[in-house]
């Protein structure tokens, strides 16, 4: 007996969200336009609607204002940051899982580097577009906090550590590297190698951070660090027989200043 016919509702989906994306492309290219030839302030959302071809209702079905209107691509960004969060691998650090997900950005503004350069000039000039813009941002910086939260290990922490501001510094660490890139790119007209820049960005956080917050590996809480991710920078032990000796395991790439803040710990607890 033959099966019955799967409907092509993915097909249909992603069908409607491309429409949905170009259509809100076309309304924030034509507010765009106006912005830079008419100023922000003397543009109205019923000039916006008529450049872009549409009613006033439809462009409030795709936008709440029009400060919003130049930002049209974040919505389907944030998703697709999602998305890189949630398929990650277990074994994956933390921070390089966050570090994943935020090139989701940069590639949105890559897509389209002429469009980002003018963005990025009228966000400068008009107060109103950038706090639109530090809004859009801070979104991806709360998913990554809510994200590094629930993946941080909290048995890993030293002492004292205060993990949810482990996860906050950490996520904003990353955005900040990131826009960090994204603005000398963008004021160097979109020109050179962003991805490399952006490497290098990541590289730097990476080295701060260590392996703090290192989920468990294979064999227990700290233990078993996968290969291509960095472990604690240094591990302090009592030596045996009831001796006042402490053994230091550090990493050599670890920052002098992270290996002397866990032997010092360890120094105060013994």
């Amino acid at each position: 007996m033959s099966q019955p016919a799967k409907p092509a509702r993915s097909s249909s989906s992603s069908g409607s969200g491309s429409q949905r994306l170009k259509m809100r492309r076309d309304i924030a290219a034509a507010a765009m336009e106006l912005f830079a030839t008419k100023g922000y302030e003397a543009t109205t959302v019923d000039e916006i609607a008529a450049a872009a071809g549409v009613a006033r209702r439809t462009f409030f079905r795709h936008f709440r204002s029009k400060e919003e209107a130049i930002f049209p691509d974040h919505d389907d960004t944030l998703d697709r940051v999602k998305a890189v969060l949630d398929a990650a691998p277990p074994h994956e650090y933390p921070l390089d899982t966050v570090c994943r997900g935020i090139r989701e950005v940069m590639r949105m503004y890559a897509a389209q580097p002429a469009v980002s350069v003018e963005r990025y000039r009228l966000t400068r000039e008009v107060p109103t577009l950038r706090e639109r813009e530090i809004a859009s941002v801070s979104r991806y910086e709360r998913l990554f906090t809510r994200y590094l939260l629930g993946h941080f290990d909290e048995g890993a922490q030293q002492d004292g550590d205060d993990d949810p501001l482990l996860a906050e510094v950490a996520a904003s660490a990353v955005v900040t590297a990131h826009n960090h890139v994204l603005r000398r790119w963008l004021r160097a007209g979109a020109e050179g190698d962003v991805e490399g820049q952006l490497d290098r960005a990541f590289a730097v956080v990476r080295a701060r951070f260590g392996g703090v917050g290192l989920p468990h590996g294979p064999g227990g809480p700290g233990g078993g660090a996968q290969a291509g991710t960095a472990g604690p920078p240094a591990v302090v032990t009592a030596g045996g027989g009831g001796s006042d000796v402490l053994v230091a395991v550090a990493r050599t790439d670890a920052p002098l200043s992270e290996v002397m803040r866990t032997i010092e710990k360890a120094l105060n607890k013994s």
